[in-house]
């Protein structure tokens, strides 16, 4: 994995999914892949949907303790792409040539704002590329 790669918050939901174990083992190796090689990175985005899913929707919600302790150890070291005006007009540029929602739109324009050349995704269009990414879903390729 030599190419800078971008994690969709639907990967770091699997790492904790039992109930999908082949699933969770892909999601898990990216995430050690990211934070081993600094090869991976993800957005302000990602974590706050992260964190909303886990406090909220597991099927065991994430205590406030474990979500500081991910937060800390995970999300904070692999946060690259924060809020600004220039990626809500590349959102809106993606949004309009792709045809994305406008959250998906800065889930793109965030990994190509940090220059990945891969966005591990299962919502979004497998194997289609966007400028210099290209958009991959981890899961069909195990």
């Amino acid at each position: 994995m030599s190419d800078k790669f971008f994690l969709d918050t639907n990967i770091l939901i699997y790492s904790f999914d039992s109930t999908s174990p082949d699933k969770q083992r892909v999601a898990q190796n990216l995430i050690g892949a990211a934070l081993g090689t600094s090869g991976g990175c993800i957005s302000y985005q990602v974590i706050q949907e992260y964190l909303n899913v886990a406090t909220q929707k597991f099927q065991t919600p994430l205590t406030i303790n474990d979500c500081k302790n991910y937060l800390t150890k995970v999300l904070e070291p692999l946060c690259e792409t924060f809020p600004s005006v220039e990626l809500f007009h590349a959102a809106l540029e993606i949004k309009e040539g792709w045809h994305y929602s406008f959250y998906d739109s800065l889930i793109v324009s965030a990994a190509l704002m940090a220059n990945c050349t891969i966005l591990y995704s299962e919502d979004l269009q497998h194997e289609q590329h966007i400028k210099n990414l290209q958009i991959l879903n981890p899961f069909v390729l195990f």
